[in-house]
This record gives C-alpha cells, sequence and structure tokens, in this order.
C-alpha cells in the first residue's frame, strides 16, 4: 500500500524515478470492487424491439457521459506538469485534428480535445438524431466507432496514471464497473479493434471473468 500513501525510494538527487511498471490496478484488492453483481452483458444486448442505430447512439452517448464525469473526479490531479503526454502502459496517443495533422499534446489537452468533439457529434441533430423519422447518417457506424475508441483512451489513462487518486476518493469500484460495462459494450457490436484494446487486456479479463459467489449469511431463528 506504499504507493497509495506516498510513499517510495526516491533518487538522492531529487530526481523523479521513473514510472513504476507493477499495474496496481491489477491487484486482486481491487478487481474485485465493483458497484454492482450481475452480469453486465444483460445491459448492452440489443433489445427485439429497438433499432440498432438507436440503441447504440442511446449507449455512446450515456457512456460519454459517464466517462467524463468519471474523468472529472481526477482532472486537478492531471496536468501538463503530472501528465505531459497522453499515456497509457507503453503508449503515447496523438490527436489528429479535422485535416488529419497529428499533435502530440498533454493528457488534459487530450481529453479536452476528446470530450468537445465527442459533445458536438452527440448533440449534432444530423448525427444523433432525436426527432421521430429522421434517419441516422451512413456514417454512423464509423462515428461511434471513433468515439468508443477516443473514450478507451481516456479510460486507461485514468487507469494508467490516476489509479492511485481513484482509490484514495474510494472510486475503483465505479471505475471498474464502468470499464466493464463499456468493454463489454463494444465486444457486443464489436466497435473497436482487439488489437486496439490488447493495452489493457490484463484488466479486462481481471474484471470480465466472473466473480465467485459471496458466502451469505445464514441468520438462524431461535
Amino acid at each position: 500500500m506504499e504507493w497509495l500513501m506516498g510513499k517510495g525510494k526516491g533518487k538522492p538527487n531529487g530526481k523523479k524515478p521513473p514510472t513504476e511498471e507493477k499495474k496496481h490496478y491489477l491487484d486482486a484488492e481491487y478487481t474485485k470492487v465493483r458497484v454492482v453483481d450481475f452480469d453486465l452483458k444483460e445491459l448492452v444486448v440489443l433489445p427485439r424491439e429497438i433499432d440498432l442505430n438507436e440503441w447504440l447512439a442511446c449507449n455512446t452517448t450515456t457512456f460519454f457521459n459517464l466517462i467524463n464525469l468519471q474523468y472529472s473526479t481526477i482532472s486537478e490531479f492531471c496536468t501538463g506538469d503530472t501528465c505531459p503526454a497522453m499515456t497509457a502502459c507503453n503508449t503515447t496517443y496523438f490527436w489528429y485534428d479535422e485535416k488529419g495533422k497529428k499533435t502530440k499534446c498533454t493528457a488534459p489537452q487530450y481529453v479536452d480535445f476528446v470530450m468537445s468533439s465527442v459533445q458536438k457529434l452527440v448533440t449534432d441533430e444530423d448525427i444523433f438524431p432525436t426527432k421521430y423519422g429522421k434517419e441516422f447518417p451512413n456514417t454512423f457506424d464509423s462515428l461511434v466507432k471513433k468515439i468508443c475508441r477516443y473514450l478507451f483512451h481516456v479510460l486507461a489513462h485514468i487507469y494508467w496514471s490516476h489509479y492511485k487518486e481513484t482509490v484514495a476518493m474510494d472510486l475503483h469500484g465505479h471505475l471498474n464497473t464502468l470499464y466493464t460495462h463499456f468493454v463489454v459494450f463494444i465486444r457486443e457490436f464489436n466497435l473497436m479493434d482487439p488489437k486496439e484494446t490488447s493495452i489493457m487486456d490484463d484488466l479486462t479479463e481481471a474484471l470480465c471473468t466472473p466473480l465467485p459467489p459471496q458466502p451469505q449469511n445464514h441468520v438462524t431463528e431461535r
């Protein structure tokens, strides 16, 4: 637990030691913490009476709001100084603008780009229609995949760079549940290439494996 309390051995010259490679979010004491105890796949399966695009739109918008909220809980710790690049594991994410220009930016800048861009998309009536009878665009599927890819980057960064703060605020159960729900959703509808999510495969395996049944307390009446 030294990592959570901020203890550790520093270099005598005062330089910050290299980032510890141990993935604390994989510790069993943390992966077992959830806020629900049922199979989340039940929440993502397409209902018979619902149009696929409507279901994707509803869930994508919900995940955008939830992930944005989850990031806001640690945003004060995610600064240009603490996170000079948008990283997760050994991967650095670059932002590509509308013209395709590649830009390396700090993590908070990247997340701001993500949230601003997604907000613009999900509130565009021509892309995410809310009025009856209005059709979804032909590019809707590819746009949803793009959104999911960006949101995954944000979740991966939270785990990699801000899990300590998340645990300190006792929000890791919410983060674990959100991540599991999101992964089950993108898998159900093939919204991301497995290669794009492979950097978090160890966490996915840990969280998507059903938890063992909890022992029940039996009260004996006398």
